[in-house]
């Protein structure tokens, strides 16, 4: 780790203009410092558009001249969205630059002065002290399809949220109104959205037939099985129903304003998530990855979707880190602490791995093994969870190399990192 800050220090040398940048909605601010942290002016603003861009180019140029400086680095924190209009400028006309953690940022920011006060010099002088000292990384350049993929999961994200916060406030009504329904209809599916909309409350049900019911469900939900049981419940449970009577016209209009925005929404996750799955068997490593027994398609598109390309990372740490897969210690002098998940990573992908290495575990001897070796050696022997925990890091390393050697799995080769397969023979 030191070594990476080393090699990162050396980026920076006595003829580097290092400018930090604070990013902002309209006007951002720039203050440029030399290899050894002393201010070169003031903090200059420029704006958020063609002709601020422009005027930053310039201010570079004077700076560099002004100072007798030959290259010229730039550092931003990479929050929110403004900031990647930006970076497009800078790529396309060929400056540098770095991103800085936002966490470091804060924290520097009190060292400081021991204030949490925030203003734009102040925030543009700690992006640019934490890029000569070596605190940034590379930000990956996206093009073609992995720019595609990572719009579309940040679109698909956002929708399922759409759709959680859809369900909820559906939830919330039907508490009121109808508590026992979830009784019968555990989810929100195409049955049950078929009731909403057109008999969400027990006095719709009273004197209803279940087998008519049923019958008119089965056909608006296109459903293949009739929900016959389920009618017969919900009748029965619409009886003795403690749900309001009272302000039911203007909560069925929002129910059913609800349940349609619900399947739309639906509708988009559905064509959005083919989409993505389209641009992900363009990637020549889609092939290699699902060569893996026991990962399926979908896991794989997922998986890309957050990532990008697998072999555009130099290292599979790169990746492991991205997924808050990392561990850190809790140690103090001769207390040694327990090792914890990081978690400083992206969630979602994180989920995904977990939710990938239960049927890997099942379906693949190779991984099955090296489980069973973890779960049973005789020194340090981990809990099921800490060992599904490594295998996430390993099932990323061998993904990694998959896509970066452009070859398909091999469990002859995987067995060779499983200890006791190896005594055997």
């Amino acid at each position: 780790m030191h070594h990476k800050r080393n090699q990162r220090v050396n980026q920076v040398t006595e003829n580097s203009l290092v400018v930090g940048i604070d990013i902002a909605k309209h006007t951002h601010y720039g203050l440029a410092i030399d290899d050894r942290g002393q201010e070169l002016g003031k903090a200059f603003p420029f704006k958020q558009s063609l002709e601020g861009f422009h005027k930053l180019l310039m201010q570079l140029n004077q700076l560099k001249e002004d100072h007798q400086k030959t290259e010229v680095l730039v550092g931003f924190e990479p929050t929110g969205h403004y900031w990647k209009n930006l970076a497009a400028f800078l790529i396309e006309h060929e400056i540098p630059f770095v991103t800085v953690n936002p966490m470091h940022v804060n924290r520097t920011k009190e060292l400081d002065d021991n204030l949490q006060t925030k203003n734009d010099q102040k925030d543009a002088r700690v992006i640019a002290k934490l890029v000569t000292s070596g605190n940034f990384s590379f930000p990956r350049k996206l093009e073609g399809i992995e720019h595609e993929l990572r719009e579309g999961a940040t679109l698909r994200n956002r929708i399922k949220d759409d759709i959680a916060s859809t369900k909820n406030r559906i939830t919330g009504f039907m508490d009121l109104y109808f508590p026992e329904f979830s009784h019968v209809f555990k989810g929100y599916g195409k049955q049950a959205c078929a009731v909403l909309k057109n008999t969400p409350f027990p006095s719709d049900l009273k004197g209803q037939r279940p087998e008519e019911l049923a019958a008119w469900i089965k056909e608006c939900s296109k459903s293949t099985y009739s929900p016959k049981k389920k009618t017969e419940r919900l009748c029965k449970l619409a009886e003795q129903s403690i749900g309001l009577t009272e302000g039911t016209v203007m909560a069925r209009k929002q129910i059913t304003t609800l349940v349609h925005q619900l399947e739309l929404l639906q509708e988009q996750l559905y064509e959005v998530e083919q989409q993505l799955e389209e641009l992900v068997k363009e990637m020549p490593e889609f092939e290699y990855l699902t060569s893996i027994r026991g990962i399926g398609e979908q896991t794989v598109v997922e998986l890309l979707a957050y990532t990008g390309s697998l072999s555009g990372y130099d290292h599979p740490r790169q990746i492991i880190k991205l997924a808050g897969l990392t561990l850190r210690e809790n140690s103090s002098g001769l207390m040694r602490g327990t090792k914890r998940l990081s978690k400083r990573g992206r969630k979602d992908l994180r989920s995904l791995l977990f939710k990938a290495i239960l049927p890997l575990i099942q379906n693949n001897q190779s991984f099955y093994d090296l489980y069973q070796y973890y779960i049973t050696r005789s020194e340090n022997p981990l809990r099921k969870k800490e060992a599904m925990v490594v295998l996430c890091s390993k099932l990323i390393k061998v993904m990694h190399g998959l896509a970066k050697h452009e070859t398909h799995f091999d469990p002859e080769r995987m067995s060779e990192d499983i200890p006791f397969l190896q005594e055997v023979a």
